[in-house]
Parts: structure tokens; sequence; C-alpha cells
């Protein structure tokens, strides 16, 4: 009757699971649940392109295989109707329109052991329509103001991209030119300073990109008009695009801020982060107008400040980026097989910002608590579970940017008790004087009654045996009596089962010696001993941990070495310790059955660790107040500490002077000296003890130090040169590093010399390099007095040094008062001339300009050359042959040429001989070698040839010699070693030099004839081979 009541129950749940799951019932061990493989993405489809299709995946794993279903915003798809169609799981829609198929679509995944919903696919419709036709109207502007021109871009979806056509396609507007802007968020165009050259028609030209197509379009002209300006004023930056005040972005995500500045000259940008440093994968963009930050962080949320900034002045602005998040899971449900009447409860936990919410579903469908299901939040309990909650179930969740789905599967079992799959074991081996635990461990539900026997004996819980509820045998303190064969009874409404195990008992195994405490230093060796005695039907092993941590000795990368040896010994050998090997060592002895074990203490002294807690206190103008708390000595009394400090301006830490000098180590604050106004400082605290320096602290949190009055002056001040009544004065601007506030500028003073009283000049701008001061009444190269010093909010800085400066010079008022010129060659001329005494104070003589020009020519095309000093004399090369050249000559200084000389004529000679010497011959005499040649005859345009030069080179060495023109041989010396020689031969007379002649003598060793060498003549590029006689 039982049977009978259990079949009805059995059939009653199948029927009802059949039911629910919409199949035959789901066989445990053989089919799964569906879990996605694909699941649809979003997609933007082009408008109007309504012969293609838009497919959305969907593929499930599970057996049996899954069937499909389709929801668009909760509604059933109608699969196979209208333009409807299911490829596997796949849906495919065909001619899309955006009225009738713009929506949120999830895919269900189906078989009969439960449903799974896929994550929510957007279908959208892209699009970009034309401009408006109407023309647009015109702008005008001044040189050098800044402008705008706006985009205004037609209805569109999603973002575009923008660019500027400047009169026609495709001049467009190129990025890196810094005087305009292309905003990406509005499309309009900026120019920070107008250019009379700007005036030109102007086109928005806008893009939009989607996954299989891209579509381009451009505005009416925008008439664009620059009125010129006699004296365009200059201006400080005003910044015209600013980005929001809040940005929200997502992690994972690029932020891009954009800002733009009017100016003249046109303003330079810069970036920073005001409440921290500037992340390093923005250094690319930090000196433009667009900032981008790639792969976005919590970190880099904060402030920013975008500053413009030109000689005239700067301008900033600030926003903050606020970094968010899409879901992501810290914890997940999975796969569960439960037993009837037993209790579930599952987590789903994940972050993200917003902080997501957390809903639940059983097989696609919303789970909210009633009867036996409470839904709190992240945690779904299900109290006495029956067959029908068996099924898929999903955690969802979800923040305002994503949604994110986990799955698994509850299997409800119930089953007659089953050793099969997990028996007790056969043999169990323990240890004498130890104890054993034995396991049983059926496969049943609901849960059985579990109890042991021993033979006919029913064993119950005494001094030595307990019997565990769950089923678990312990024999404590064991004998040789207790060998013998246990069996496990179970018991469930379903049936009984059984399972037996025999135990065998063993030696016990034992710490025979222990390791030792042991006190050593950093980098130092030790070996910590450890033998142990067993059973010999059994094998030995030893582990060892340090600080409750298992020790891998295989690969510890030489830390770590086990001692070679007996098996029953396991000593450890620690090499080169360091501190971070320094606690407590356990050596433990294992066999199969039972383990001993002996610990023992290891001390590594070595330098103190990290300082911890390191703040920054009373920030003052050069000074700052560090406070820390102490690390760990390791075992060796802290001795001093040390401060180390960088700016913003260098990457190296470098060592503080610090007050006191030397810092005790039982400090826990010192005070900061030295520092620079005005700077950015962050800063490490390091620890030293007898046995070094340790492992600096965290660095501080950047501090600014305050503002402070200059210290120093400018330096480089000098000057000099410009145009008529106008006195130059230049310097080289002020380092950051010395400006030691803001609002910094340079106060100028400047005197006649011998003069009393001084004029001062304020230059608000610390870019500035020189200042030009213009007096119509001043006269040429008038020495002045000149000092400068810097100022800034706080105050004023001491002046530098005095230093002379000219105003600027006029040219000379006389030229050299004769000139002489002589012929050197057909190519060069020597010009001399009575020199320019310094008598006229309007400027230095730096030398003389020398022109020369061809009788037929006129004087405005002359050639120059200038002399570098006061030289009277020069030489002119590069002349033309047999050709009359009127010559010039005037004092120059640094405002020009004075007036020129009388001018002379001169007549360059004839030129030389065009052929080099012919019938080249030669004759050798033991190491002597004889070159005759034939005399070189000049015709009646050419300068007559008054000898000869031959040019003797042998390795490194080289000798000329000069031979009267009656003379056409020469005898030279053959080199000792098998070297060779190199001659050159050429004529020379009034002209200068002819063409030169080249031969490669060189004497053969391998073969002799009677008392001559072999000599190879190189005669213009071929070897020849002479036997001479």
């Amino acid at each position: 009757q039982m049977m009978g009541l259990l079949l009805c129950f059995l059939t009653l749940g199948s029927v009802a699971l059949k039911h629910t799951a919409g199949g035959d019932v789901c066989v445990s061990g053989h089919d799964s649940g569906p879990v996605f493989e694909e699941q649809p993405s979003s997609l933007i489809y082009p408008e109007g392109l309504t012969e293609g299709k838009v497919t959305l995946s969907c593929q499930a794993r599970a057996s049996p295989a899954a069937s499909y279903r389709w929801l668009v915003n909760g509604t059933e798809v109608p699969l196979g109707l209208d333009r409807y169609t299911l490829v596997a799981g796949t849906l495919v829609i065909s001619s899309p329109e955006p009225i009738r198929d713009t929506g949120s679509y999830q895919c269900l995944a189906i078989n009969r052991c439960g449903t799974i919903i896929s994550r929510a696919a957007n279908l959208k419709f892209g699009y970009l329509r034309d401009f408006p036709p109407d023309s647009r109207s015109p702008q005008t502007v001044y040189e050098g103001q800044g402008t705008f021109l706006a985009c205004q871009p037609p209805p569109h979806y999603p973002a575009l991209s923008y660019r500027w056509l400047i009169n026609e396609f495709p001049n467009f507007i190129r990025k890196d030119d810094g005087r305009w802007f292309v905003s990406q968020v509005t499309g309009n165009l900026y120019a920070a300073k107008a250019e009379l050259n700007d005036t030109a028609n102007y086109f928005c030209f806008t893009t939009i990109n989607m996954e299989i197509s891209t579509k381009s379009t451009f505005s009416k002209a925008n008439q664009l008009t620059v009125l010129p300006d006699a004296n365009p004023r200059k201006s400080a930056p005003t910044i015209k695009v600013r980005f929001p005040a809040d940005t929200y972005a997502l992690a994972g995500h690029t932020a891009q801020l954009e800002c733009f500045a009017y100016g003249n000259p046109v303003p330079k940008l810069r970036w920073r982060k005001v409440d921290g440093l500037m992340p390093s994968k923005a250094s690319p963009t930090v000196a433009g107008p667009t900032l981008t930050l790639p792969e976005l962080t919590f970190d880099d949320e904060g402030i920013y400040e975008c500053e413009a900034y030109n000689s005239e002045g700067s301008d900033t602005y600030q926003g903050r980026i606020n970094v968010q998040a899409q879901p992501e899971w810290l914890q997940v449900m999975s796969d569960s097989e439960v037993e009837i009447s037993s209790d579930l409860h599952w987590s789903c936990v994940a972050a993200g910002k917003p902080r997501p919410s957390v809903r639940w579903l059983r097989n696609g469908q919303p789970l909210s608590t009633q009867d036996r299901v409470e839904v709190n939040g992240v945690h779904l309990r299900v109290s006495n579970l029956a067959l029908e909650d068996s099924g898929m179930y999903q955690c969802v969740a979800e923040n305002k940017h994503g949604t994110i789905y986990s799955t698994a599967e509850l299997r409800v079992q119930v089953q007659a008790p089953d050793f099969r799959l997990n028996p007790v074991r056969k043999l169990i081996p323990a240890a004498r004087g130890g104890q054993v635990m034995i396991e049983c461990r059926p496969r049943a539900a609901p849960k059985p009654s579990l109890f042991w026997s021993r033979g006919t004996e029913l064993l119950t819980n005494s001094s030595r045996i307990t019997v565990t509820p769950d089923g678990i045998l312990w024999i404590h303190n064991i004998s040789r009596a207790d060998e013998g064969k246990y069996t496990c009874f179970a018991e469930n409404y379903l049936g009984k089962a059984n399972s037996t195990g025999h135990l065998s008992v063993r030696d016990a195994t034992k710490i025979t010696l222990a390791p030792s405490n042991a006190d050593i230093n950093q980098g130092e060796n030790v070996t910590l001993q450890c033998h142990a005695s067993h059973d010999a039907t059994m094998d030995l092993t030893f582990t060892w941990s340090l600080n409750g941590v298992t020790l891998d000795l295989e690969n510890s990368v030489g830390l770590y070495h086990r001692v070679d040896g007996k098996e029953n010994i396991g000593d450890l050998l620690i090499v080169k310790a360091q501190l971070s090997q320094a606690g407590i060592y356990i050596c433990t002895a294992q066999t199969v059955v039972d383990s001993a074990s002996a610990s023992a203490k290891l001390v590594v002294r070595g330098p103190p660790g990290p300082p911890g807690g390191l703040l920054v206190k009373n920030v003052a103008e050069t000074s700052v107040e560090l406070r820390w708390s102490r690390g760990y000595d390791n075992h060796s009394p802290i001795g001093k500490y040390v401060i180390m400090g960088r700016s913003s301006f260098s990457s190296e830490w470098k060592k503080m002077r610090t007050d006191p000098v030397n810092i005790e180590g039982n400090a826990e604050s010192a005070h900061v000296i030295g520092l620079m106004p005005w700077m950015d400082y962050e800063f490490q605290v390091i620890a030293s003890n007898i046995l070094g320096s340790g492992e600096p602290s965290m660095p501080s949190h950047i501090i600014r130090t305050l503002q402070a009055a200059p210290t120093v002056a400018p330096s480089g001040l000098g000057g000099g040169g410009g145009d008529h009544n106008e006195l130059i004065i230049t310097w080289t601007p002020m380092a950051r590093e010395y400006q030691n506030g803001d609002s910094f500028g340079y106060i100028l003073a400047f005197r006649k010399k011998d003069t009393s009283s001084w004029t001062t000049m304020r230059i608000p701008h610390v870019e500035s390099s020189r200042y030009v001061y213009y007096n119509s009444s001043l006269m040429p190269y008038t020495p002045f007095e000149v000092k400068i010093k810097a100022y800034n909010r706080k105050g004023e800085g001491p002046f530098s040094q005095i230093a002379v400066v000219h105003s600027a010079e006029e040219e000379p008022t006389v030229g050299p008062s004769s000139i002489n010129a002589t012929a050197l060659s057909a190519f060069e001329i020597q010009v001399s001339w009575e020199p320019v005494h310094q008598l006229s104070a309007n400027g230095i003589l730096r030398g003389y300009e020398i022109r020369y020009w061809r009788q037929h020519e006129r004087e405005a095309a002359a050639d120059r050359v200038r002399t570098a000093g006061m030289e009277p004399t020069a030489r002119v090369s590069g002349l033309r042959p047999s050709t009359r050249y009127h010559v010039a000559v005037l004092a120059y200084n640094s405002a020009g040429t004075g007036p020129p000389s009388p001018r002379t004529t001169i007549t360059t000679r004839k030129p030389p001989p065009n052929r080099p010497p012919g019938n080249v011959s030669w004759k050798t005499h033991g190491s002597w070698v004889t070159v005759r040649w034939d005399h070189v005859m000049a015709m009646h345009n050419e300068s007559a040839v008054l000898g000869y030069k031959v040019l003797y080179k042998h390795e490194d060495q080289a000798a000329l010699k000069f031979l009267d023109k009656g003379k056409t041989s020469l005898s030279l010396p053959l080199p000792k070693d098998n070297g060779y020689i190199v001659l050159e031969i050429w004529s020379w007379g009034e002209g200068g030099d002819g063409p030169a002649h080249e031969i490669i003598v060189s004497r053969d060793s391998g073969e002799k004839f009677g008392n001559t060498n072999q000599i190879f003549l190189f005669h213009r590029g071929v070897f020849e081979k002479h036997d001479n006689s």
C-alpha cells in the first residue's frame, strides 16, 4: 500500500513537471537546461535600406536541443508570419522599417528542463537628413579678433563627426592648425583670431558612421569676410568653447573634454588635474584643445582645468569628470542539485555605479516573495523544496548603463539510498594511537537515516567512538583490536542500502629530531632540521609551512632547498634569507594514515620596514612639517630617518634638507626646509639601522608650498640692435621654479649712462623676454644702464646687477678713402684699402663689405663679400678669367653699411691651359723612378706656363715639388715595401693651375728580369703593365 502511494506521488510530480516545463520529464544525469552561447546585440540599421535584413543572433547549448521564441517590447514576435524568419535560434527581419521594427528584442530558449531569457538588444534606425536649402547670413569680423561659424546640423541619429571645407571639396581645415578648432560636440568652427586671408566660403561637413554604411552631407556656404585693421590690437585669451561643469563617463570608455579660446597672439592651451596628478595616458593631448582620457578608471575622476595663455595674459575654466560603471558580477549562483524538502539559498552580487538593482526569474518569469519563495534583493531563498521548483533560474542586475544576466539550473532530487557512486572505502589504514574518520555518503533524497555496525554489533557513541548526525564514524586512540570490517546502513522512505570497509591498523609516525629556533641576519643561510620514524609498510613525506602557508619547495625560485638524504630526514635549507621568510616554520612528517609535526621560530634581522601614515602639516613658503608612524624595525633598532622629496619638475627623488639635520630613530616628525615657494612637492621617509636602509614609505599626497616674493633676479640681461630711435632690452624668462607665485611679471628700469633718474616699466607676462623702448630724440648708440627684477602677487624680488645696453646703431657715415686691387690668378683677386678710423659715436664697426661686379653689369647686381674683422685686406675668389671687374669697399656695423669707397677696376688673368701634361713616360733605376712628360703649350687666349708641380703621395705621406718651365722630368724614390706611389703632375702660371695627370706606380717583387723590376702604371682608370729595359 505504501509503495502504491509513493508511485502515485512520483507520477503526480512528473505530471506537474511535464506541465510546467512544456515537455516530458527532465532526466537527471542525462538532460541539461539551456545556457546561452550567443545572445543578440544592439544594432543601428540605416533608415531607407528597405531591401536589406536585420539579423539578431541567439544560440543556446541544451540537452535536449532548445526551441526558441522572441519578444519585442515584451510582446511575442509572430515567427513564420509577415517578415519574421527563425534560422536555428536567430531572428531575421526582412525589409526592416523604423515605425514597425524599432524596439527592444529578447530571445527565449526552452527545453523540458526550463526556460531562459536573453539580454535585451535594442534595434534603432540611423539617419542623417540634408541641411536646409536656405542660404546663410554672411558674417564679418575685424582682423585679429576671434569668431565662430555655427554648423546647425540637420536631424540625425546617432552622433555625427564634423569637419569644415574652405571654398571647395576636399580643401578641409587641418586639425593641426592651432588657430582653428572644430567642436565635435556642436559642430561649430572657431577661429582664435581672424586673418585677412580667412575671407572665404565655409561649409560644415557632417558624417554619420553605422556598422554597415556611412553617410555625409554638407551645409550651404557660410560666407566670412575679414575686414582689415591698420593696428590689430593684442588681447588676452577668452575661453569660448567650454566642456560641461559635470561630465559623466563610463569606466573602460573614453572621455573627451573640449576647450578653445579667442586671443591675439593665438593662445596656447594646457590641461591639469586640479585634485591630483594628470593621468599619464592623457599626455599626448594635454597641450591641445581636446583632452582625451582613454580606458577610464575611477582614479581618473576629479576636477580638470583648461588654461589658455599668451603673452597678454591667461584664462582658465574647470569642470568635473564623474566616472560611472555598467553592472559587473562579483558573486553569482551555480548549478545545484538539491534533495527534496531541503532549503535553497542563492546570492547574486553586482558592482556598478549607480549601484545596480537585482531581480530574479524562474523559467523566464519574474519571481517575487510568496508561499515558500522569499526574494530579498540580492538573496533568493526557497524553503521545503518540491519537484516543481526544478528549472532554470536567472538573476538580473541593472542600472541606467546596462543589464547583465546570470543563469543556473536547479534540480530537486528524489531517490532511494544508493552507494554505487560513493561507497565506503574498501581499505581504511589508520595509525595506532591516532584517530580515523570513515565517511558514509550515499546518494539519497530526502536525507536518509544512517547507522554503523562492526560485524553484528551496532555502534553507538562512547569514549572512543563517535557517530555524527551526518553519518561520519570517528574512532579515537586506535589499537590493534580495532582492526576489522565496518558497515554503514542508510534508509529513507524510498528504500535501504549498505556499504562495508576494512580498517587496517599501522604504526604511528613520530618526529625524532625537531627543528630549533634560529636568529640570523638578512642574507644569511640557515638549515632547519627535521627527522621522523614511521610504519615501514608506508611511504613517508615531509612538508614545511611558514606562518600556516605550505611552502612549494619545487617552485621556490632558489629560496628554499630540501637537503638530500635518507627517507626519514626532511631538513630545510633557507638560502640568503629575506625578511619575508621570518616566522613560525612547521615540519610535518606524513604517511597516508597519520602525520606528526614540530615547529621552530626563525627571526630574520634586517633593515627597517617602510614608515607608515606619512602626513604633511604646517605648509609654509619654504618649509613643511612631516609626521609619520614607525614601521617594523625588523629586530634591529631604527637608528635614523632620511626624508626624500621631489618637485613637479623632477622625477628623481632627492635627499631633502631637514630640521633637525640628523633625524634620530625615535623621531616621528621633522621639518623639511629649503623648499621653493609655490612649488608642488611630494615626500617619502626612509628608516635605517645598522643593517642598512629600508624601503621608503608610501609617497605623501602632493602639496604646494605657499607663495612668496621672488628671491632671485632674471638672468641674461642684455640687448642692443633694432631700428633707429629704439632701445631693445632682452633677458631670459624666469623658469617656473623661481617665480614663487602667480600674477608674475617683470619690472624693468633703465637710464642714460651718467644720469640719475631711472625710467621703470612693468611687464605683466611671464613669457616676455624683450622690451622695445622708442624715443624719437634717442641718439644712435647711446649707452644705457639697465636692471631688472621680478614680481608676483606677494611682492617684488631684488634687482639684477646693472648691465650696459646701447640704443640702436646708425650706419657708418664714412667709407674707406682709397682702394687697390691686384689680380692673383684667372679666378682670384686681392683687394686692400685705407681703414676707416672709428671716430663717430654712432656704432661699432664690425668689418668691411667688398662689392664687385662685371664691367657691363649694374652696381645693384654686385656680388658681396664681408670680412669678420678690421683687417684692411681680403681675397675675392670664384671670378671669371680675362674679365674686367669694378670693385668698391664699404664699412658696416649692426645697423647696416656706410657709403662706398671710390671704385677701382681690375682685370683677371687669362685662364691656365685646360690640358694636363701629355705623353707621360717613366723609367726605373734600382729604387728610383724617373718620370718624363711633354711641355704644355699655351694658346693665345691662355696664360703662359711658368712651370710644373708634382705631388708625390705614399700611404699617409705627401710632398709637393715645384719645377720651372724648363724642366719636364723628375726622379723620385720608390717605397721599400711592396706598396705603391701616386703621382699628380700639372702646369702652373699666372692664370693659376691647370688640370692634373695622375699615375700610380708599384714594384712587383714576384718576377724580375735581369736588373729590371716590373712596374704597373695606372693612367685614367686603366692598369698597364710595362717591362722596362
